[in-house]
């Protein structure tokens, strides 16, 4: 059986960030990463955008060339699912019946694309946009795809609609609540991006519930709505969330749910476990002490780096600004803090100048900015939001008003 000092479970950012953080911090004992994912470790964000667009090759996404991990002796363990933990014995056991020990073990497994609950799901011309192989598969389909289909108005499924728009498809945007973003973002933003898509001649539709898939040979070939509509697909990208891959922590004991639950160190409830990313569900000081999952490469990277220093020695608590970011069109999204919960909304710019910010405030204090095309707000936005500074609204939307002289 194999075993090393530190097993780091996931091979995406976050898994990847703590095996660089771990050598980087002078760790010298034995490292493992183990994934699924058959590849290397690679940006995950580019899916959607500059790789599915053609921009960027497999090879600029890696996060670390080949060479670093041999150079820094952290054994890659590609292409295995990790399917139990024994945390007496310290072991974790993979799909095909392997066993290996551990000293410390870091969950950073992420998650997987969230299905229909609806017939239809397991057809051909059916996607995620999760991994490498999710999107390759979809990009040798493409050259003969016309009509596709995008289940789910979130951030994949708006950057998936406009690179596939730039590619001269038909692409209609399915979102079951009343406004694309819902769940992100206020209204102005939502409204905002629906007509830059409708421009672009992306058909959005709110409110929209899918019954069914329907089927041709085994090959999807229409969406069927609530109300009986089949809007024609010869492709569907399933946008819908994920879901946190943990079963196999739970199954060992570990307290969680909707994720796993973490302390301050990202230590689940076994013994010598941490979980980051986003499969960690922890208290956020920017979510009210709410238990969240935060998904985004910002999380999974500062986690990766607190949990790192621990396993060194040094002292360390997760307390990060979360941010977020999203490229759709030439429109640069970034987000900084979490819109939870807000009570007012503060616009700042022109939407018509495609440049502008939404400031959210709870209670009179700013929780939350969104920035579009307005790189200054964003930077100088991060320390309203970290010291909950209480601001005049009307100071605020004034563009004049420079944001670090608050």
């Amino acid at each position: 059986m194999d075993r090393f000092d530190i097993l780091i479970v996931g091979s995406g950012h976050g898994g990847a960030q703590c095996a660089v953080a771990l050598r980087q911090a002078g760790f010298a004992g034995t490292l493992a990463v183990i994934g699924e994912d058959p590849e290397l470790p690679y940006e995950r964000p580019p899916l959607s955008k500059d790789y599915l667009k053609g921009e960027k090759s497999f090879e600029r996404i890696l996060i670390r060339a080949p060479a670093f991990w041999e150079e820094r002796a952290v054994t890659m363990l590609a292409g295995r699912r990790v399917v139990a933990v024994d945390p007496a014995a310290k072991t974790v056991t993979d799909a095909a019946g392997a066993t290996i020990g551990y000293g410390a073990l870091v969950w950073s497994a992420g998650g997987s694309a969230r299905r229909l609950a609806c017939s239809g799901h397991d057809l051909a011309g059916v996607h995620a946009i999760r991994t490498r192989r999710d999107v390759d598969q979809l990009l040798a389909e493409l050259p003969t795809t016309q009509r596709i289909v995008v289940i789910g108005g979130g951030y994949i499924g708006l950057e998936a609609a406009a690179a596939l728009i730039k590619a001269d498809k038909q692409v209609v945007v399915l979102e079951a609540m009343d406004r694309v973003l819902a769940r992100v973002a206020g209204e102005p933003l939502s409204r905002f991006y629906e007509a830059e898509h409708r421009a672009h001649g992306v058909e959005i539709r709110t409110g929209a519930l899918v019954e069914c898939l329907e089927e041709q040979d085994g090959r999807v070939c229409g969406v069927r709505l609530s109300g009986g509509e089949v809007l024609p697909a010869d492709m569907v990208i399933v946008g819908i969330g994920i879901v946190p891959e943990v079963a196999p922590l739970l199954d060992a004991g570990a307290a969680g749910g909707n994720g796993v639950r973490v302390d301050a160190q990202c230590r689940t409830s076994l013994p010598d476990v941490y979980a980051i990313g986003d499969c960690a569900l922890h208290v956020n000081a920017y979510a009210d002490g709410a238990e969240i999952r935060l998904e985004s490469v910002q999380n999974a990277n500062d986690q990766a780096n607190m949990v790192a220093k621990l396993l060194t020695g040094q002292a360390a608590h997760y307390d990060a600004v979360p941010w977020f970011w999203s490229n759709q069109y030439d429109l640069k999204l970034q987000t900084v803090g979490l819109s939870i919960g807000h009570d007012a909304t503060v616009l700042r710019g022109d939407l018509s100048a495609r440049s502008f910010s939404v400031i959210y405030l709870k209670q009179g204090r700013v929780i939350a900015l969104d920035c579009v095309n307005a790189m200054r707000d964003y930077v100088q936005g991060k320390r309203l939001v970290a010291e909950r500074m209480m601001v005049d609204p009307a100071v605020l939307a004034d563009p004049a008003t420079v944001l670090k002289e608050l």
